[in-house]
């Protein structure tokens, strides 16, 4: 993978976006805690983790006591919203890429035969699902330099994560989601 760029600019800490945009897992852990947060308390999480456990490696945290990792996701501030069930998704997530990807989550775009493949594998993975899947494609393709054939077949064509690349971008595509969010909420009405 050639990177294009050497951070996402996700959380607003300049430690915390290179790490998203070098380390695979913290990418990955990112998207599994970015659910009911914001996008920068979601993807701040893979940092602050990385200071309370020493390390991101998916076979070290798979095997952790459930209790213990809990503990880390409670302690002040919370990791996240509901610090329990994001525990617990990290731990599979990690026990996923441990499992299938050799404890290597860059596996999972390095050794992808094409997008097809890679959208497959990412949408196998606990916590993952089609719109998280769409963004990390987005990211991988735009952001990090992946390049697979077919991978234009799968890149979304609405605008996610992928499409952003500075705060300000952040701020129009989180606005963009919430007008969104609300235009749907209208047409339940």
């Amino acid at each position: 993978m050639t990177a294009t760029t050497d951070r996402l600019p996700f959380t607003g800490d300049d430690a915390a976006d290179r790490l998203l945009a070098s380390d695979p897992l913290a990418l990955l852990i990112g998207f599994a805690l970015d659910q009911q947060v914001t996008v920068q308390k979601a993807f701040s999480g893979p940092a602050e983790l990385l200071r309370r456990l020493g390390h991101l490696d998916a076979a070290r945290i798979a095997a952790m006591d459930p209790a213990e990792l809990d503990a880390l996701f409670r302690e002040r501030p919370a990791l996240h919203r509901f610090p329990g069930a994001m525990a617990g998704k990290v731990q599979a997530l990690a026990a996923a890429i441990a499992a299938d990807y050799a404890n290597d989550a860059g596996r999972l775009w390095g050794e992808a035969a094409d997008g097809p493949d890679l959208r497959r594998r990412l949408l196998g993975l606990p916590g993952i699902g089609e719109m998280k899947t769409a963004a990390l494609i987005a990211i991988l393709g735009k952001r990090l330099g992946v390049v697979l054939p077919g991978l234009d077949d799968v890149m979304p064509a609405h605008p996610t994560l992928g499409d952003v690349d500075s705060a300000e971008a952040l701020a129009t595509y989180q606005a963009g989601k919430r007008a969104h969010k609300a235009e749907l909420r209208a047409a339940k009405g």
